[in-house]
């Protein structure tokens, strides 16, 4: 197997593999203190090559998390910090006349690395938000007529804080669909909040964290992801929840076809992370309102009655008939 720039690619084992993953993890841990989860969804995700939204109040860890996994896992990284005035050939790239030459040359805009950090996204304009729609989804940019591919592993970790603080657009529902998952943070514990002050009043933690990962790396690990086993029988569970999103009574707009996607893809991820090359019920089950809490849209009535998404979306898994897998199955 050979490398973009040619060279061959090292063939893993799946124990090595699995091994690699939970280094990756461990040093963001030892950073990201009391978000083991958030981590393992994360990491999930990026090796089912999605894209991933995390909501919060600003000041827990969202932008730490990002920057640890990149270092941590040898991918090369860029922030972009959305305000009002960021333009969208901020984003993809512009091309600038160089007088020297007498032609115009192409300035890569940030979406030119590994893992993107997108930072409150949702203060940008909806002209700057949607210019990562192509990127997200085809892994390529237009600029000026040229198309650009952009490097291979991708993917942008957006921030955002909730809606309704001073200077936020909401994001449209066709970018809000091409983020495999949504994560919250939530505030640490008491102790953990101690071991946070306590880890910063030296040194800033991201410094000390070991690369253990690479781009070739993260590339076999993403191969082997795609090689995890998915029953037939777990294909008809996942469309069977996202339907119901379709048909439950407070909800006005399901999940789309991506979702189903979305979940047979991280599902596979999420088996890789507790160390199986196949899937059980068990990972869709623990997938589902991270894949698809985003992606509905309650109605009006039972916004007003405070019902939350996670509550529907409980609700629906409980509802639907979980299959039987068995060994021979697998």
């Amino acid at each position: 197997m050979e490398s973009m720039n040619g060279e061959m690619r090292e063939r893993l084992t799946p124990e090595e593999a699995y091994k690699i993953y939970k280094a990756i993890v461990a040093e963001v841990d030892s950073v990201v203190i009391g978000k083991h989860y958030e981590t393992v969804l994360l990491v999930a995700a990026m090796l089912a090559g999605g894209h991933v939204l995390i909501e919060d109040v600003p000041g827990v860890g969202k932008t730490t998390l990002a920057a640890s996994l990149a270092r941590a896992a040898g991918l090369s990284f860029k922030r972009a910090q959305f305000t009002p005035d960021v333009m969208a050939s901020d984003i993809t790239g512009f091309n600038m006349y160089n007088r020297k030459t007498e032609a115009f040359e192409m300035r890569e805009g940030l979406v030119m690395c590994n893992l993107l950090l997108a930072d409150e996204i949702n203060r940008a304009s909806p002209k700057t938000q949607s210019a990562l729609l192509e990127a997200m989804e085809e892994g390529r940019v237009t600029v000026d007529g040229v198309t650009y591919a952009i490097p291979d592993p991708f993917c942008v970790v957006a921030t955002q804080n909730p809606t309704g603080y001073v200077g936020t657009y909401p994001l449209p529902e066709a970018q809000l669909d091409r983020f495999m998952i949504k994560l919250t943070m939530g505030y640490p514990t008491f102790d953990e909040e101690v071991g946070i002050i306590d880890q910063r009043s030296r040194r800033n933690p991201i410094d000390d964290i070991k690369t253990v990962g690479s781009v070739d790396l993260v590339h076999e690990m993403q191969r082997m992801v795609r090689d995890v086993t998915v029953d037939q029988k777990i294909y008809k569970y996942i469309v069977s929840l996202i339907s119901a999103t379709r048909t439950h009574a407070s909800v006005s707009l399901g999940a789309s076809p991506r979702a189903s996607v979305a979940m047979m893809r991280l599902s596979q991820a999420f088996a890789f992370t507790r160390g199986r090359n196949y899937v059980l019920p068990d990972d869709v089950s623990a997938i589902f309102a991270p894949v698809v809490g985003h992606r509905i849209i309650l109605k009006q009535e039972a916004r007003l009655n405070r019902v939350a998404a996670a509550d529907i979306l409980a609700e629906i898994r409980r509802s639907v008939d979980v299959p039987y897998i068995t060994e021979n199955a697998k």
